[in-house]
């Protein structure tokens, strides 16, 4: 409870003194309008809960004595409790499992096939990994309903889905979601010890997240893994998107258990965000941060000028209001190009952790075409009183969900951009704290404009025509 009396949002844990009804996890969106369902069921909900509990606890946190402690990858400061240890001697074995199942080294023109091989191991020793690593009172904890699955179901199959598809040998956002899923089915199940707000929430980001994320990079580089689903240039990051959001808080300012989140601001010695296209800054910051170790990984695996194989990453760049800012919109973004996208949300399999069921208290999401971007089962209704969308004019040039010119950001090679999140330039020094996204109801939000909104992009330098979006024809 904060000292302005208003509660901070936890996500809940079940009540060990009575039987629960587990549900073995299946897949319940087939097709567009699923999506919406999902925007107000009760995982949606505990989702979003779970990952601004996260979020928050990545903020630099402000001492009694007036200095300001930070939360800097591999810092001395966070202490593992035995659940966290645990799991990062899962996330070992699951390495030492490379060695095992060593890259093809035949001709391929896609993701090596040798990856279909370890996730094979990794699926026939699941539930050895998960009685090893976690204790057997959780995964053994029996379902109310006579001869019912246990914890063990739910689990393994949020487990399972969390490192990429065997069969498409490709890896994204989806399976990333799955695993912040998995950890946070163990938080529903009380398999993270109790603290005060934030403690336990930074070690499970900086002591298992960070590896999963480590591991995660290896896996691509070893068995060379599509991007599942990528937009090509026009996503924010073939791979990933947590690590922009819980990077974006570290550098962001300071709290105290009472203050609002920020959306705005930096940390004082945080570095400018322009720097990313510093190829010796993000070497020298990704040691430490989140944020610029997601974006070493893409200088590890991408050749040529930032700005034209991640044009999204560099119009953030360019935002002037700080890494609060930045963070509010990750978190925007987050919700609409990933909870909100079918193909990303549609191999969800939902039980009685991460529940379908509806939540009364959810917002009704608004129609966009980030719910109806999939198979439709029945003509999608337009809302009352607006006219049916146009088929962008692609040719035209595109516009990204960042900030305009008069927004106070700087215009990018691929021309001026627009965002709901970057709207105002911020007075020197100012850390104005809006309303606070952890205390609001995670129910839907507005989402980012889409890439292929239309706008008249500039050329990039060199007077080449802007890049064309993965569906012009």
């Amino acid at each position: 409870m904060s000292s302005d009396g208003r509660t901070v949002r936890v996500l809940p844990t079940l009540d060990t003194s009575s039987a629960h009804n587990f549900i073995t996890p299946v897949k319940r969106i087939h097709e567009g309008q699923d999506v919406s369902t999902f925007l107000t069921s009760k995982a949606y909900t505990d989702i979003m809960t779970f990952l601004l509990q996260l979020n928050r606890a990545m903020f630099p946190t402000k001492l009694p004595d007036g200095t300001v402690q930070t939360w800097p990858l591999g810092t001395d400061g966070v202490q593992f409790s035995a659940s966290v240890r645990q799991l990062q001697g899962l996330l070992s074995k699951l390495e030492d499992i490379i060695q095992e199942v060593p890259p093809d080294t035949g001709p391929r023109r896609f993701g090596n096939i040798s990856f279909r091989k370890w996730h094979e191991v990794v699926e026939n020793r699941a539930s050895d990994l998960l009685r090893e690593f976690l204790p057997a009172e959780l995964l053994d904890m029996p379902s109310s309903a006579p001869e019912g699955p246990t914890a063990e179901s739910e689990l393994k199959a949020y487990f399972l889905g969390s490192w990429g598809s065997g069969q498409r040998l490709d890896y994204g956002t989806g399976h990333e979601l799955s695993f912040l899923a998995f950890l946070g089915a163990i938080w529903k199940l009380n398999g993270f010890p109790k603290a005060d707000p934030g403690v336990e929430e930074r070690a499970i980001v900086l002591g298992v997240i960070e590896p999963y994320l480590e591991l995660i990079r290896t896996l691509i580089k070893t068995y060379t893994l599509e991007p599942a689903g990528s937009h090509g240039v026009w996503g924010l990051d073939d791979h990933s998107f947590a690590p922009y959001i819980l990077g974006s808080a570290q550098f962001s300012p300071a709290i105290n258990d009472s203050d609002l989140t920020p959306e705005e601001g930096s940390l004082p010695e945080a570095p400018d965000p322009a720097e990313v296209i510093k190829p010796n800054i993000v070497e020298r910051e990704r040691k430490t941060n989140l944020y610029f170790s997601a974006i070493g990984f893409i200088y590890d695996v991408k050749k040529g000028p930032f700005w034209e194989h991640s044009p999204m990453l560099y119009d953030i760049s360019g935002i002037r209001a700080g890494w609060g800012k930045i963070n509010k919109g990750m978190v925007k973004m987050y919700n609409a190009e990933v909870l909100s996208k079918f193909p990303v949300v549609q191999h969800f399999p939902f039980g009685s952790l991460f529940s379908f069921e509806h939540d009364p208290n959810a917002t009704p999401p608004p129609t966009t075409v980030h719910a109806t971007s999939g198979p439709q089962g029945r003509p999608a209704v337009p809302d009352a009183g607006h006219a049916p969308t146009a088929r962008p004019n692609v040719d035209a040039g595109t516009k990204e969900p960042w900030a305009s010119a008069g927004a106070g950001t700087r215009a990018p090679p691929m021309g001026p951009t627009a965002a709901p999140w970057a709207t105002a330039r911020p007075g020197p020094g100012s850390t104005t704290a809006l309303p606070d996204t952890l205390r609001m109801p995670p129910g839907p939000m507005t989402p980012t404009r889409a890439p292929w909104a239309n706008s008249q992009a500039a050329p990039p330098p060199g007077g080449d025509a802007p890049t064309k979006a993965p569906w012009a024809k």
